[in-house]
């Protein structure tokens, strides 16, 4: 149930017919290579849209901006310091706290994120019957199983975030693969010599794959966010 197809009488209904589950995707815009710079924020929300549709279950406009500085040298990425993305996530997930919903699931689309996932102990801490879990889709156990079987070097960039909601129209993708990029040297590097190491921002792997494979990606994607939220 996408939130932005409902006004809050029809949640005020949900929530008093006892429904206190809440989706809240989380993205981040950044460089995805020859891919839109909103990857990140349009696959979780979509993720969790098709996951929470047969359950009833409400899922918020995602929140686009996430934390990836080191990105900073490609135009367009917009960042967060983690302390700002620390204090938004708090405030998103108390107010849905504040009007019922009591088991919020946070579908994570950017693993630059993912240093704020502690947040989930102290706020169930300090708001009584909260619970709160942290969801990173494409890093699930069968997700990236499926991408490992197909493309060992798949990464950021690559085929696996390659949908037709994250292509740009009229650009034409490598048809070569790229070769898997050395990660603990580009964890020394600043934005600009990321950049400089990087060059169209892919980490490696396969640019594209047919819609056979990318589609039961998918679907496999939506049916271990749908498992995790349903069962608490």
């Amino acid at each position: 149930m996408r939130v932005r197809d409902t006004n809050w009488m029809q949640i005020e209904a949900l929530l008093r017919a006892g429904e206190d589950r809440a989706v809240l995707p989380l993205g981040s815009i950044e460089q995805h290579a020859y891919l839109s710079l909103a990857v990140d924020a349009t696959l979780a929300e979509q993720i969790a849209i098709d996951a929470a549709e047969p359950l009833g279950v409400p899922v918020f406009p995602a929140q686009p901006y996430g934390f990836t500085p080191t990105y900073m040298a490609y135009p367009g990425t917009m960042t967060l310091r983690l302390q700002t993305l620390l204090s938004v996530l708090s405030d998103l997930v108390e107010s849905l706290h504040h009007h019922g919903f009591r088991r919020v699931l946070i579908v994570n689309g950017h693993g630059g994120n993912s240093g704020a996932a502690s947040l989930a102990q102290e706020l169930m801490s300090r708001h009584q019957g909260l619970k709160l879990r942290w969801h990173n889709w494409w890093a699930a156990p069968r997700t990236m199983a499926f991408v490992r079987e197909h493309d060992p070097q798949a990464s950021h960039a690559s085929w696996m975030e390659n949908f037709a909601c994250t292509r740009i129209a009229g650009v034409q993708m490598p048809s070569d693969a790229k070769p898997l990029v050395d990660y603990a040297h580009m964890s020394q590097l600043d934005p600009d010599a990321k950049r400089a190491y990087l060059g169209d921002g892919c980490y490696g792997g396969r640019y594209e794959m047919p819609a056979a494979i990318t589609d039961q990606l998918w679907a496999i994607g939506v049916e271990e966010t749908r498992e995790v939220l349903s069962r608490w």
